[in-house]
């Protein structure tokens, strides 16, 4: 969400792009919230020419989500557009886009619900990383505002097909009842060589993720990142994997066949409202009845892509919305591109407080061709619920006497680290913009320079050195969070930037 009372300051480095537009300064207006964390105090940092002033309202609590899945990048045809037959479906998507952004307002956060790609080709996801960066400034969102998950054509089938792969595959899948299956599951994860064979085929999609810390990895079947949705709430989101059984046997996927697994799961949290991202919904899975019990009892927003089909369900205590595919099938009975922008709002105080939610969805029309909104049967374009969310106390929330929320909580950064509460989760902390934007730098430094400084700050292991990179680093990150040692990790980065 943008901060009106951050400043973009005058100053910047030698080098350093200038801000050209207003979608570019509003990019480096940076939402600090590891500050809560930290003694008081205010600084400026020359890196990017940033004045950090963390001031939250009432005011400006809306949070915009541009809801996307199924683009379905597809080598080599995506790599020659003026023959890419898809690109105009894109096309037409962002220029509808722009409209609507010039309406409604900028967007905060672009969620992708899985197949980035079509196979899993490096290129592809090239071509898709750059169309995200430039769909992000079209709409005003920072490029640090963009999360992934993995989907069916995410994963790389021919490397389903390595024996290694397969046998972890049929273990897992093969066991008859919940309790061996999980079983087996954890079994695999645990084994090096067999931990890294079930995710032979998301390694393409890994090496993409990984400057947004969408990646996954034995031990890490999910992640999970936050921002501050309004005065005392935080949005947690979640990006679950339903992919860990996809491409068994290189084949495509049946319908129940898919696993996502207890080991992937939600935190009821005070004062946390939680969103998941998955590709497949709970109809593919082999647990598909208790992720669904699962997520409708702690999730009080859920997005999915796969079915290629645009729905919204709303229940007194979820939202659970369906993407159309940016480029569906061409085969596909109803060829019907599709988006969603949703917006949340914290309303209300105290025992009143609410979720307010606001629901736009798209859908691609031939004749004349563009996008047009789903209405209701109504006749209306936005779909309007709320959903009660009463405050509750809690170390953490902006909360006084009487259950009130303060109208305006000055927030400030000072370089002195301090412990994290207890009750903070490490992993979910890092989903702040000036985090983002750090790892996305730490990618681009060489791969002596991210070795010498996760293993200077004791964040890797001589033994972690040969795991694949995504995972290496994902877990120098995490480890940096949990020991406030990030602040530290930046300053080495940029040393060596």
């Amino acid at each position: 969400m943008a901060h009106p009372d951050a400043k973009v300051a005058t100053s910047r480095p030698a080098g350093r792009a200038q801000v050209t537009s207003l979608a570019e300064a509003r990019h480096r207006t940076y939402n600090v919230t590891r500050s809560s964390r930290r003694s008081e105090g205010r600084f400026e940092t020359g890196r990017i020419g940033v004045t950090y002033s963390c001031q939250r309202s009432l005011e400006n609590t809306t949070m915009r989500i541009l809801h996307l899945s199924d683009i379905h990048f597809k080598a080599p045809q995506c790599l020659d557009p003026d023959h890419d037959r898809d690109r105009p479906y894109r096309t037409r998507l962002e220029r509808d886009l722009v409209k609507r952004v010039a309406t409604l307002g900028a967007i905060d956060a672009i969620m992708v619900g899985g197949d980035v790609a079509f196979k899993g080709d490096p290129q592809e996801y090239e071509t898709a990383r750059q169309w995200l960066l430039d769909l992000a400034s079209k709409c005003g969102c920072d490029s640090a505002s963009i999360w992934v998950v993995p989907g069916n054509h995410d994963v790389n089938r021919k490397s389903c097909e390595d024996v290694p792969t397969m046998n972890a595959h049929a273990m897992v899948f093969q066991q008859k009842n919940d309790d061996d299956r999980l079983w087996m599951l954890q079994k695999q994860l645990d084994h090096n060589d067999t931990g890294q064979a079930i995710f032979h085929g998301h390694v393409a999609y890994n090496e993409f993720a990984k400057k947004m810390i969408c990646q996954v990895y034995p031990g890490h079947l999910y992640w999970k990142q936050e921002r501050e949705l309004g005065p005392g709430v935080m949005l947690r989101i979640h990006g679950l994997t339903s992919t860990l059984l996809s491409g068994r046997n290189g084949k495509d996927d049946e319908r129940g066949s898919l696993y996502l697994s207890p080991l992937q799961t939600i935190d009821p949290a005070p004062n946390v409202v939680n969103l998941t991202i998955c590709h497949h919904p709970p109809d593919w899975l082999i647990d598909g009845d208790d992720v669904e019990d699962m997520l409708n009892a702690r999730a009080m927003f859920q997005v999915f892509g796969h079915k290629h089909r645009q729905r919204i369900l709303e229940s007194e205590s979820y939202v659970r919305w369906g993407a159309g595919a940016v480029n569906p099938s061409h085969t596909d009975k109803q060829f019907e591109p599709g988006y969603n922008i949703i917006e949340l709002e914290v309303a209300g105080e105290g025992a009143e407080r609410r979720i307010d939610v606001k629901s736009h969805l798209f859908k691609y029309q031939a004749q004349p061709e563009g996008f047009q909104p789903i209405r209701k049967n109504d006749g209306q374009e936005v779909f309007r619920h709320s959903i009660p969310f009463p405050a509750e106390i809690d170390g953490r929330a902006d909360i006084i006497g009487g259950g009130v929320v303060e109208a305006v909580v000055m927030e400030t950064i000072s370089i002195a680290e301090t412990a994290v509460p207890a009750d903070t989760d490490a992993e979910a902390s890092m989903g702040d913009m000036r985090t983002r934007h750090l790892v996305d730098r730490f990618w681009d430094l060489d791969a002596s320079d991210r070795r010498e400084i996760a293993l200077e700050l004791g964040l890797i292991t001589e033994e972690e050195i040969d795991l694949p990179e995504p995972q290496r680093y994902g877990i120098a990150f995490i480890r940096a969070s949990e020991r406030t040692l990030l602040d530290r990790l930046e300053q080495l980065v940029d040393e060596r930037g």
